[in-house]
């Protein structure tokens, strides 16, 4: 397990620790910075796990190949493109579909 990974499940935990902390006592800004720390720690997660991933697919296109030189290379960076672009998708739909379970809650509360 990488530093990310490691680090972002124990913010996730520390921030559950915090929420359940702020709710118990009555203490909102605790409890939401407690989700803060919830979501930071996924992120982080999500970063450690982009890593390995990103190390795995280069592992690969290594090991996929017989060339030398400059097809391997570009081979290679090839691959890291597309799993770049994977990575980049992958959070723009997880941010969009926060955003859009945000702005639901927020018009559902708000009626």
């Amino acid at each position: 397990m990488n530093t990310e990974k490691a680090a972002g499940k124990f913010d996730q935990v520390a921030g559950k620790i915090k929420q359940s902390v702020g709710e118990a006592v009555g203490n909102q800004k605790l409890a939401n910075s407690g989700v803060a720390d919830q979501v930071k720690g996924a992120a982080k997660e999500t970063w450690g796990n982009a890593k390995d991933a990103a190390e795995v697919a280069k592992d690969d296109a290594r090991a996929r190949t017989d060339v030398k030189g400059e097809d391997y290379k570009a081979h290679a960076e090839d691959t890291a493109h597309n799993v770049r672009e994977k990575i980049a998708n992958t959070a723009q739909n997880a941010k969009d579909s926060v955003n859009e379970k945000l702005d639901n809650f927020k018009r559902e509360h708000n009626s």
